[in-house]
């Protein structure tokens, strides 16, 4: 780290040379953050009894309960009227039948085809299967699709605005292609059949006629008769030399109310206790699978819940002992992250304290474990580091200048990057905070061979390493908790929608 870039860092935050000297009380309250209470936490959490916490289960609601008690014991306080819950209205959809059927060929759902859409019919629609590949002006000047099921090619591309297209011009349904090859789309399929028996989770919306179903590209090449090869050329500019199929389709649905909270702590302060400071991670994971194996969620997101209760735990011990933050801090784990940032899409849309009065979200998923880029490295002591510049320019500096003064670890921006292919940033709860221009920052291991796998288990965790991404939060918490003024918002939202 270049300390010519810390000092001016420092100079335009208000700090003076001398102030990269550590403060012995955070270094004090940092200490009490360790890899045995750490492994304590996530050895109950991501056991197997907890069958991978799977949003609105019993385990789920286990789970809350556990955070909850311990917020309680350690004398934050609930605050939703006394509470240490926010209910989240989720339901669960179940599609109990979905048929399909072009030419004389039934296809099996989660194995010939995935239903990803909405309906409910009372009674079989039949119409055509007509091909029109890439989902482009010029594609749809050249195929009616009105009244049609439409076959569209999306391999590599956003599906969702390609299907709005075509439905937009009248299609009935679509039939998409977004993989290539068998392997990809079978471990899709077996994601849709460990979710046929419980439903898909989300919020209660009025039931549009939306049928889409996925299939892999062999399977559309099947289903028009013509190879793949050819069929992808066509795709480009000529899709109407591909012959439509008869076809015939049902689609129906049943709802159902789900249980589902988001758990907070919350830590009053002094006399900057308006302001509140939000931690955040989720406590959700995928369950169990649909042969029964468990998804333990060690990583994905134990690590961040538990990193999120022994920070919690260092900032009441400071409180205790005469130490309370000037800012309050929320200690805010979500449910149904995995099932589309929905614990925080709810808290941000419905918050228990004013989003103005939100400084800043410190978001933390999945922090237990080493990636791909540095399985070799010879210096494994990093974090990624996502979102924290967008909105402010204080936050990144803030905490680089905790991580020098502090804990030295490699912090990598590899995925802060706005066209990332990965689209980290888009894929945990800081997002449902920044779209209110709430500056934020998220801390990332990086994926790995156990990465949403039912090997994610609490005995890969790197629990030194661990305890070491949780003490530069920490401290990057207390400095953002403590500070005169809050951090500038005086940047610009340059990521919308997801």
């Amino acid at each position: 780290m270049n300390k010519r870039f810390l000092l001016t860092s420092a100079l335009a935050l208000g700090l003076s040379w001398g102030t990269f000297a550590q403060n012995p009380l955070q270094v004090k309250y940092a200490n009490t953050i360790t890899a045995d209470d750490l492994k304590e936490y996530l050895t109950f959490l991501a056991s197997d009894e907890m069958r991978g916490r799977d949003t609105g289960s019993p385990e789920g609601l286990i789970a809350a309960n556990y955070l909850a008690d311990f917020y309680k014991e350690l004398g934050l306080t609930g605050p939703v009227d006394g509470s240490y819950f926010q209910q989240v209205p989720l339901v669960s959809s179940k599609f109990d039948k979905v048929t399909l059927q072009i030419g004389k060929a039934k296809l099996v759902e989660n194995e010939d085809f995935v239903f990803t859409g909405d309906g409910d019919m009372k009674k079989v629609a039949k119409t055509d299967l007509v091909f029109l590949g890439l989902a482009n002006d010029e594609n749809l000047a050249k195929v009616d699709v009105t009244g049609k099921l439409v076959g569209i090619w999306a391999v590599g591309e956003r599906s969702n605005g390609l299907i709005n297209k075509v439905m937009d011009a009248g299609a009935a349904g679509v039939v998409i292609v977004s993989m290539e090859g068998q392997a990809n789309f079978d471990r899709i399929a077996n994601r849709y059949k460990s979710l046929a028996g419980r439903g898909r989770i989300g919020f209660e919306r009025e039931i549009s006629q939306r049928p889409v179903f996925m299939v892999n590209s062999d399977k559309m090449g099947e289903l028009f008769g013509t190879p793949v090869e050819e069929l992808k050329e066509a795709a480009k500019s000529n899709p109407e030399s591909i012959k439509s199929q008869k076809a015939s389709y049902l689609v129906q649905k049943s709802v159902t109310p789900v249980e589902a909270y988001n758990v907070m702590g919350f830590l009053e302060g002094t006399d900057k206790k308006d302001e509140v400071l939000v931690i955040s991670s989720h406590y959700d994971h995928v369950g169990v699978s649909s042969t029964g194996e468990i998804f333990n969620g060690a990583d994905d997101d134990g690590s961040g819940t538990v990193s999120v209760m022994e920070i919690a735990q260092a900032f009441a011990t400071a409180a205790k002992e005469g130490h309370r933050p000037r800012r309050s801090i929320l200690f805010l784990n979500v449910t149904g992250e995995e099932k589309g940032l929905l614990g925080s899409q709810y808290y941000s849309e419905n918050p228990i304290f004013p989003i103005a009065n939100t400084v800043n979200n410190i978001n933390i998923d999945m922090v237990g474990r080493i990636d791909y880029e540095y399985q070799d490295a010879e210096n494994k002591d990093y974090v990624y580091v996502i979102g924290s510049e967008m909105l402010s320019t204080d936050l990144k500096k803030i905490n680089e200048y905790n991580n020098i003064t502090y804990t030295d670890l490699i912090l990598d921006y590899r995925y802060d990057a706005e066209d990332d292919p990965n689209r980290f940033y888009y894929r945990s709860d800081h997002y449902n905070f920044a779209k209110f221009d709430i500056p934020v920052i998220f801390f990332f291991n990086g994926v790995h061979d156990d990465y949403h796998q039912v090997t994610d288990t609490v005995d890969k965790i790197e629990f030194p390493l661990m305890t070491k991404r949780a003490h530069l939060i920490f401290h990057t918490a207390w400095d953002l908790a403590n500070r005169e003024k809050r951090t500038r918002v005086d940047g610009t939202n340059t990521r919308g929608e997801r």
